[in-house]
């Protein structure tokens, strides 16, 4: 007698090991950002909302296209990029090389965690006129206070990620005979890799909000000087276009990162 199952009509199977990972969704971000600004500008116009309190996005687009015809946008975008690029250069690359030696040696870490935790919690503002006294209110200000906001998160960041390796990969790199130099670069970074990629936008995103805090102090360019004249003035227009700026500046760094983990990540399932 045949099995009866073997007439059952066979039906596939879905699949159910996706472990949660993220399913990319087209245009949802643009349309979302579409229907808040066109809420704003329906109630600036309406009066349900006084423009007194938030200008019209549509006056903010028009004062955001005469800044770039009038060559203003770059000149002051050029500067702050400069910025920030050279203080996060140097706060991240100290911050990840520290973390690593932190995560890797039991003595630097019984000796610099603990003082790692009592720098981390200090706002960098309140350190803002010791370093006036030491740096001045030139570049070299501005700099340092970026470096030291993106350092401490990247340190943490990095030390964490590499204490989260999985220990099984480590004693099997062992087991396998692999140098001490082969397990840190190919199983150590590449386990941390995720956690050091995500203290990254956290520190860059803390190194933008130090840039517009250093260029409110004694800077004539900048994102932050644009944005302060404009508050002095109260002209509303032109303080979001810089906020505007720094908005497309934090999400720039963000979709760059994301990138960069596309590409190194790509081992992950």
């Amino acid at each position: 007698m045949a099995d009866s199952r073997t007439d059952m009509p066979r039906r596939p199977v879905p699949f159910r090991g996706g472990g949660f990972r993220p399913r990319p969704i087209r245009f949802v971000d643009l349309a979302v950002f579409i229907v808040l600004i066109g809420l704003i500008e329906w109630g600036t116009r309406t009066g349900w909302i006084s423009t007194l309190t938030l200008p019209r996005p549509s006056d903010v687009l028009a004062t955001f296209g005469e800044l770039y015809r009038t060559g203003a946008l770059w000149d002051h975008l050029s500067i702050s990029l400069s910025r920030l690029l050279v203080g996060s250069a140097i706060g991240v690359s100290a911050g990840i090389g520290l973390g690593l030696l932190i995560g890797l040696f039991s003595l630097i870490r019984a000796g610099l965690v603990p003082l790692v935790a009592a720098i981390f919690p200090i706002p960098e503002i309140a350190l803002l006129p010791l370093f006036v006294t030491w740096f001045g209110i030139d570049e070299g200000l501005k700099y340092a206070l970026i470096a030291l906001g993106t350092f401490t998160p990247t340190v943490v960041a990095t030390y964490g990620a590499v204490e989260n390796v999985d220990r099984t990969l480590i004693r099997m790199g062992q087991s396998f005979g692999l140098s001490w130099l082969s397990i840190v670069r190919k199983i150590v970074l590449s386990g941390a890799m995720p956690g050091i990629l995500s203290g990254l936008r956290i520190s860059l995103a803390i190194g933008i909000i130090l840039l517009v805090a250093a260029e409110m102090l004694g800077a004539t360019h900048g994102v932050g000087a644009y944005i302060l004249q404009a508050g002095s003035l109260y002209d509303l227009e032109r303080l979001f276009a810089g906020v505007a700026i720094l908005s497309v500046l934090g999400a720039t760094v963000s979709f760059l990162i994301g990138q960069i983990e596309g590409r190194v990540l790509d081992w992950r399932v």
